[in-house]
């Protein structure tokens, strides 16, 4: 049936407002042209991140009311502890209070000057973290993975080939990790393949280099794997789970994904001395092991949400309806990181803008114009996010990252009216450059201003 039917009722709701094209160009520029600057009243249509914006069910919400929230033993957390033993097979596991903090507990003990962690494509807070050890974080997505036009089940693959170059030119005792993002966000939202963790699996091992899963959308990757891979069709997602993070020695999740929270991570190990020193640091930065810098109450709703996030009617929905936004997005004509994803759709800005230069933020430019449009709240993956990597992104990429259970598809329609009416003005978008550029992960607190093109660049 083409009609996509949210598998849920809606029992809550809360009111949306409309703003005016005046009040929006005015919210715009207060923000200095970043929108993670302007305040949520003034954005109608929220697709900034699917990070912690999601809606609870009821038997979640019911959960919280469960909370034990003692310091230290709450029964809250032994519930939280046997979700994640039995999901995934780890038996260190660590509560935090979003997958960065478990990032940066794992990166400050296993990283620093020197160190070179590889990737299928870190994200944002990986990579900083990576670096504000002092090592470096490079990506080594497949070929495929850095063309948006270019179709493959598995963009997401890292490069097998490339890892074995790379370690034999650093030597793996540079090498305390190699990690492999599920599914790949910064690649477009595109699966991993088990063939390819388990290749990926088979180097590290003959390397001794321990394999880690930045695992924020394990449940997606998995049902991806179930669509596409051969030999897993009649699989149920929760066995395709299990058997990814068996493939690990590690790995960090934000709960505010694919746990279907609105706050939580969780560090996972196998090593015990690694993992010793790991609660170490969480008691001294997070709070005690069994809490974690989380609540009771949030513990025992993450406990829920891993439950629920591996039924497969709800990934069902969960993925066709990203994929429709997808396919409408193409029929008008923009060009879009395919097959579509699966939290977000990724729009081709350099593609859309090849008047505008890659220094001027093309992204960025079609961020503001959707806003302008309709308040709808999007977020560039290109130059403005990792311009200062040691690489240039291969894409200039907008990011339109759907809340898990918030929208209904006429939401999603409304959402393809304003890019329709976007895209008959592609031309006209202007680019913008940096007055205020912070040190680290500038794209969230940076201020830009509107130049011309011409006025812009240097004069040849």
């Amino acid at each position: 049936m083409k009609t996509i039917i949210e598998p849920f009722k809606i029992k809550v709701v809360e009111p949306l407002e409309l703003t005016t094209p005046e009040e929006r160009e005015q919210a715009l520029r207060d923000a200095h042209f970043n929108v993670f600057n302007l305040h949520a009243h003034d954005v109608l249509i929220d697709l900034l991140t699917d990070s912690g914006t999601g809606a609870m069910s009821s038997l979640q919400w019911a959960a919280m009311m469960q909370g034990d929230e003692s310091y230290a033993g709450a029964e809250s957390f032994y519930r939280f502890l046997h979700r994640l033993e039995d999901m995934t097979g780890f038996t260190h596991i660590l509560p935090t209070h979003q997958g960065r903090a478990s990032e940066r507990i794992l990166f400050e003990l296993v990283g620093g000057p020197g160190k070179i962690v590889p990737n299928n494509n870190h994200f944002d807070t990986t990579r900083a973290n990576i670096e504000h050890s002092g090592a470096e974080a490079i990506d080594l997505v497949i070929e495929e993975g850095k063309h948006a036009a270019v179709r493959h089940p598995f963009k997401g693959n890292m490069d097998v080939d490339k890892l074995v170059d790379l370690i034999d030119r650093v030597g793996p005792d540079r090498i305390p990790l190699c990690m492999v993002t599920v599914t790949n966000n910064s690649g477009g939202g595109q699966p991993v393949s088990l063939e390819n963790l388990r290749a990926v699996r088979k180097v590290c091992d003959g390397y001794g280099i321990p394999l880690f899963l930045d695992a924020c959308r394990f449940a997606e990757n998995a049902y991806f794997i179930k669509l596409r891979e051969a030999g897993q069709g009649d699989r149920s997602v929760r066995d395709i789970v299990r058997d990814m993070f068996e493939l690990a020695d590690g790995a960090t999740i934000s709960a505010k994904k694919d746990g279907l929270v609105n706050i939580g991570g969780v560090l996972l190990l196998r090593d015990d001395a690694l993992a010793a020193q790991a609660g170490a640091l969480l008691i001294l930065t997070e709070g005690f092991v069994t809490y974690g810098g989380v609540a009771g109450r949030d513990l025992e709703a993450m406990a829920q949400g891993f439950e629920e996030v591996v039924h497969e009617d709800y990934l069902a929905y969960r993925i066709g309806s990203t994929q429709y936004l997808g396919e409408r997005l193409l029929e008008i004509g923009y060009q879009i990181v395919e097959p579509p994803g699966g939290h977000a759709i990724y729009v081709d800005a350099g593609e859309l803008c090849p008047h505008i230069p890659q220094e001027l933020f093309p992204g960025q430019a079609l961020v503001c114009a959707l806003y302008r449009e309709a308040g709808i709240r999007s977020v560039e993956i290109g130059s403005l996010m990792f311009g200062d990597a040691a690489e240039p992104p291969p894409m200039e990429l907008v990011r339109l990252a759907i809340p898990r259970r918030v929208y209904t598809q006429s939401h999603i329609d409304y959402v393809v009216e304003a890019a329709a009416h976007v895209f008959e003005q592609r031309h006209a978008l202007r680019g913008l450059r940096l007055t205020n550029d912070p040190p680290y992960l500038r794209h969230f607190t940076a201020q830009l201003e509107e130049v011309t093109v011409e006025a812009a660049l240097p004069a040849r």
